[in-house]
């Protein structure tokens, strides 16, 4: 089992988390994930969303392919300009340290990787 993943996965689960779509918030909130929200309104409105909210540090989990990377760059770059941090910890472990490419295959990689590891 990968348990510095689990330990990122438990660290930052109260944290707000911005995905691309509905598996990968169901994958997220697998793992205790409580405030996960979808990236499918203008990029805008998801900061007026959460300004309104007063939401100071999300986590952007886009996926891990070109698509996801242009997204993630695009929402940083504009909740930064906002004043709101991201924080990169645990998207760096899984494009460095993982094969894991989709957020919403988060599950079953790690179920293969704790079996693999038996």
């Amino acid at each position: 089992m990968d348990e510095e993943l689990l330990a990122l996965l438990e660290k930052y689960k109260q944290v707000c988390t911005i995905v691309e779509g509905p598996h990968d918030r169901e994958a997220l909130k697998h793992y205790g994930f409580t405030d996960v929200v979808l990236f499918s309104v203008p990029e805008y409105r998801l900061v007026e969303d959460l300004e309104s909210r007063h939401v100071t540090d999300v986590l952007i989990l886009t996926d891990l392919d070109s698509a996801g990377k242009r997204k993630y760059m695009q929402l940083k770059r504009e909740l930064t300009r906002h004043g709101i941090r991201i924080t990169d910890k645990l998207r760096n472990y899984l494009f460095n340290h993982t094969s894991l490419r989709h957020i919403e295959g988060l599950p079953t990689y790690l179920s293969r990787h704790d079996s693999s590891s038996r």
